[in-house]
């Protein structure tokens, strides 16, 4: 048991290491960019003061912005199914002593008949965590890593050592968003400075190494950047998941990948909210409680003209 504890707590540290390395290369680039660029070329003098203030001041504007984002990603603890997911004590007691499958699945459906659940397994069975011991909702799935279920997960992120869910989905869009306006904006500005350092119209300097890794650090990150963030604006227009663009949900009707798609508009706000004044702030606005899901039971994109949509349009689950 001692040793299993041991490896346990190592591998939690070690899980660490991708948080510290983002987070070093960020303290770097603060000092390379306000010290060794703004100010050095300004005691040069090589920049105005005019252009030195402009430069602080967007910068530290989409870092204050980008380590917000980051933080909240990184420590907003994942949501978990409540405690009406689980088996009551009687149930509990039987589904475990039970060893027939056919019978532990009508023991699932009996709670389940009070619960507001929509998807099923492959097979068309109640989705039941045994690590977790609990009535999985909708769109919900057990992580290894964090050995947890996770309400409306995505994926596991070993750059914010977290699970991205409900809870923390859309600090984690707008950590992709200010992380590639910084990388964006260190690029674009120092890229005139980068090229006079490269010809050498610039006299040598310590602020040359700075500069000179600044951009390519800030330009390789950019483009790693920008196709994560494509994917998963595609996704939030969808209103799926990493794990459902890969695995479509399965419904009563059956597998439906478009199962909770409302509509683009409506699908930005599930994940925003409904106040715009706050989609570009890293606080919780998400629309729902992470339990059920709105859906749109039909088995054609319904972002395209269709006249099969069930009575009422939309089922809220």
């Amino acid at each position: 048991m001692a040793p299993t504890h041991v490896l346990r707590c190592c591998q939690r540290g070690l899980a660490w290491i991708p948080v510290i390395f983002i987070a070093l290369v960020v303290c770097w680039s603060y000092y390379a960019y306000v010290v060794e660029l703004c100010l050095f070329l300004l005691l040069m003098p090589v920049l105005s003061l005019f252009h030195a203030v402009v430069y602080l001041a967007v910068f530290h504007v989409s870092f204050i912005m980008f380590v917000w984002s980051y933080w909240k990603t990184i420590f907003t603890r994942p949501s978990t199914p409540s405690k009406e997911f689980c088996l009551p004590k009687s149930e509990k007691e039987q589904y475990e002593k039970e060893q027939r499958p056919e019978t532990q699945q009508e023991i699932l459906k009996r709670v389940a008949t009070s619960l507001p659940l929509y998807t099923r397994t492959g097979a068309g069975a109640i989705r039941y965590c045994d690590r977790c011991q609990v009535i999985k909702p909708d769109r919900c799935h057990h992580c290894s890593a964090c050995d947890m279920c996770v309400l409306k997960m995505d994926h596991h992120c070993p750059w914010v050592n977290n699970c991205v869910g409900f809870s923390n989905y859309k600090f984690f869009i707008l950590f992709l968003t200010y992380s590639l306006v910084y990388c964006l904006f260190i690029a674009a500005s120092v890229l005139q400075y980068f090229i006079k350092f490269w010809t050498s119209d610039l006299p040598e300097s310590h602020a040359k190494f700075h500069v000179l890794f600044l951009f390519f650090v800030a330009a390789m990150f950019c483009i790693s950047i920008l196709s994560l963030f494509t994917y998963h604006l595609w996704l939030v227009g969808k209103n799926r998941s990493t794990i459902e663009a890969f695995r479509a949900p399965v419904f009563r009707n059956g597998p439906d990948k478009n199962g909770f798609s409302l509509g683009f508009s409506k699908n930005i706000a599930q994940v925003f909210g409904d106040q715009k004044l706050y989609w570009l702030l890293p606080v919780f606005t998400s629309q729902g409680d992470g339990f059920s899901f709105p859906t749109r039971l039909v088995t054609v994109d319904p972002e395209q003209p269709t006249d099969c949509l069930q009575p009422g349009g939309l089922d809220k689950g």
